[in-house]
């Protein structure tokens, strides 16, 4: 294939994906009732109340991705250096591919295209120990809300209740022992004959110490504090009477029931709506403004930033160049 064919072959590509993703976003947000009864909720509210507080929202969720942006340009350090600047561009068109592609595999893809060709699988590597790190803290948070929900909610006897805080610290210190200790993957893969054939790519791991893990799960808790307090803010709004303990521990619930389903991320917001719902009735009973404040996450989270990627897509570099190569 010329050079010049493969020039049109990408522009019809990134094309169709932009076209593609913003049918599926409006046929979503047009279909997508949750979003109406959150607009229904700040009807009653000043106006100046309702830009302030969303207005905090979004600014969060920029620092919630340029956090991502700073860690993927860390992660990236050790494979093929990028600026910070570059860092966005990637992430912000990955999260328009992500929105219809199952568990976000897009998201892959529109981050490594932004690589030089022969480091992009290394790069997919490479984003998976960010993954990793993100779920790590996902994890644990889960579990210690999923001790103090029991403890609040059900009825267990003492020595159950006992047998699961233990099974919930052992839980936690897999995951984190895991985590820094993520070279112990890049043996494992070696003692298999037939991935030791694709070492070259995932001999990355082994490259990773301590003290960059530590670093890059910062970033990873720092994610964490920002989007909570996204729902924490919402919520503390439009669901009065709450206590704020129960909100954290029901959104640090969520987000491990989450993380566990699998979606799309347009269709996500069902799910996450259901999720919540079956959370917090056990300390509200105003369900249409738990399902609209976690609409309004989704809104804000997910759908301006895959609309802000679309921009970046007409950058992503399929076949490489010479330099690049």
């Amino acid at each position: 294939m010329t050079g010049r064919h493969k020039k049109i072959l990408s522009l019809l590509i990134k094309v169709a994906i932009v076209i593609f993703a913003f049918w599926f976003i409006y046929h979503k947000l047009i279909a997508n009732k949750n979003l109406r009864d959150f607009s229904t909720l700040l009807k009653d509210i000043p106006q100046a109340e309702i830009i302030t507080v969303i207005g905090v929202v979004v600014i969060l969720m920029l620092v919630n991705w340029f956090l991502e942006a700073g860690k993927w340009k860390y992660l990236m350090s050790h494979i093929e250096p990028i600026s910070f600047y570059r860092a966005i561009e990637s992430v912000f068109c990955g999260l328009t591919l992500a929105i219809f592609t199952p568990n976000r595999l897009g998201e892959y893809g529109g981050r490594v295209f932004f690589l030089s060709p022969r480091r992009r699988i290394v790069g997919i590597v490479a984003m998976s120990v960010g993954s990793i790190g993100q779920l790590v803290l996902t994890n644990v948070f889960g579990a210690i809300a999923a001790c103090f929900f029991v403890y609040r909610f059900i009825p267990v006897n003492r020595v159950l209740f006992i047998a699961l805080v233990f099974f919930a610290v052992i839980f936690c210190l897999f995951f984190l022992i895991f985590y820094f200790n993520i070279r112990w993957l890049n043996g494992i893969l070696l003692s298999i004959k037939f991935t030791r054939k694709y070492k070259k790519f995932y001999s990355i791991l082994a490259r990773y110490r301590k003290r960059e893990l530590f670093k890059i799960i910062t970033y990873c808790f720092a994610r964490y504090v920002v989007f909570s307090s996204q729902y924490f803010i919402l919520f503390v709004w439009l669901v009065p009477g709450m206590h704020y303990v129960d909100i954290v521990m029901m959104t640090c619930l969520l987000f491990l029931v989450q993380s566990a389903l699998p979606s799309l991320d347009l269709f996500d917001v069902g799910i996450r709506s259901v999720t919540a719902v079956e959370l917090f009735k056990h300390i509200t009973d105003q369900h249409v403004a738990v399902i609209a404040c976690t609409a309004g996450i989704w809104l804000v989270n997910i759908i301006i930033p895959a609309i802000l990627g679309t921009y970046f897509v007409f950058k992503l570099n399929f076949f490489g160049n010479l330099k690049s190569n």
